[in-house]
């Protein structure tokens, strides 16, 4: 089955032509797009808000990132590590 409608396809080639004719702006600043991925991003943006068959967007994506779990962070340096800076191991001293 197909994960994106006919109306979604054409909404995306809509956006990838606008933004080659330099008249795709983004939403919030105005700007000109320049990306493709953008351009991509904002023509099934507008073909959801019209109710093609777009899946829906990740949760990770939806308000912008949010930080990672607290699992995963990485463990605050030792205080020897702290002094001696990030990449000053025996290899980067040579």
């Amino acid at each position: 089955m197909a994960r994106y409608g006919k109306r979604a396809g054409k909404m995306v080639k809509s956006a990838m032509r606008r933004r080659k004719g330099g008249t795709l702006k983004s939403g919030r600043s105005g700007k000109r797009v320049t990306s493709r991925k953008q351009a991509i991003a904002i023509g099934l943006s507008e073909a959801r808000k019209k109710g093609a068959k777009v899946p829906r967007v990740a949760s990770a994506h939806r308000n912008g990132a949010s930080a990672p779990p607290n699992d995963t962070r990485r463990a605050p340096a030792s205080p020897s590590a702290r002094r001696r800076g990030r990449g000053s191991g025996r290899s980067s001293r040579r």
